[in-house]
């Protein structure tokens, strides 16, 4: 049976993955790179935040949902932006970084926004109810399916980190598997899906062979080479996730003792996105730990 400290772990090293894959336009159109003379509402809003702008972001979320009001993909992008913003004032990203658990766990911890949560929830709910009416049309549906993966997922991270309901989490979790298979049964090039997918089987993969057979048998199974892979697709192919891939490996990276590659990647996003104050502040740390 696996531990519970073990399971935050695993949520742990999930959560970038899994909380943070941001949502999409139509899924079809993934692997394209967007013109930015043809950018949407949903292009303004995931630019904000990589550039950490919630506000800015939420507002153009808000602005495909009027524009969009049967797409599940509006509201699952809200909801990924609460708890972005969320983890973002919790320092969840920042601990991702670190090379062992330990020295994210012994951080301060900051109490959940009650007010935050009640935006979230509401807009997973939204976003559950359109997917399922859109499904029962077409059970094909990829914007729909995609939209059920991202909302389990978020609620997944938000059971795990903030409510410390671990079993709760894992339910979620499997359920967001579940649906993320539909989809690329439907939709083999969908680039973007590929970043849970990744990540989740890096950091299983990273685990002891107890464990991994105990989340194997659970529906979570592990591969770090396969985890890669998946990533790298993402970012070499994907569309609005392909920066954030870029971040993940990037995470991988620091854990496997690679930091020149890291630092790379790194250094690249904060060109990309200036706004963003994560990605200086890690490139310094690296900078720092490899002077040593």
């Amino acid at each position: 049976m696996l531990k519970p400290e073990q399971f935050r772990k695993l949520i742990l090293g999930m959560v970038a993955a899994l909380c943070v894959s941001l949502g999409s336009q139509p899924i079809g159109s993934a692997a394209v790179t967007p013109d930015p003379s043809a950018a949407t509402a949903l292009d303004h809003g995931f630019t904000g935040l990589y550039n950490l702008d919630f506000t800015g972001a939420q507002r153009d979320f808000s602005a495909w949902e009027i524009e969009h009001p049967d797409d599940p993909v509006g509201p699952v992008s809200e909801a990924a932006g609460f708890l972005f913003s969320e983890f973002n004032r919790l320092g969840v990203l920042e601990g991702q970084f670190f090379e062992n658990d330990e020295s994210f766990a012994g951080r301060s911890k900051l109490k959940p926004d009650p007010v935050v949560h009640g935006h979230f929830q509401n807009a997973v709910d939204q976003a559950q109810r359109l997917a399922h009416a859109r499904l029962t049309k077409d059970s094909k549906d990829r914007d729909a399916l995609f939209a059920l993966t991202l909302a389990s997922g978020l609620q997944a991270d938000y059971a795990a980190l903030i409510e410390k309901k671990n079993l709760a989490s894992l339910h979620f979790a499997k359920e967001a598997s579940a649906w993320a298979q539909q989809l690329l049964a439907v939709c083999d090039d969908c680039s973007d899906a590929l970043v849970a997918t990744g990540f989740s089987k890096y950091i299983v993969g990273s685990m002891a062979a107890p464990v991994r057979w105990v989340l194997h048998m659970g529906g979570l199974p592990g591969d770090k080479q396969a985890g890669i892979a998946d990533l790298k697709m993402t970012a070499q192919h994907g569309h609005y996730l392909a920066p954030f891939a870029r971040i993940l490996l990037a995470i991988a990276y620091v854990r496997d003792k690679d930091k020149t590659r890291a630092l790379e990647l790194l250094i690249a996003l904060r060109t990309q996105f200036p706004g963003n104050t994560l990605f200086p502040r890690e490139i310094a740390r690296l900078q720092l730990v490899m002077t040593k």
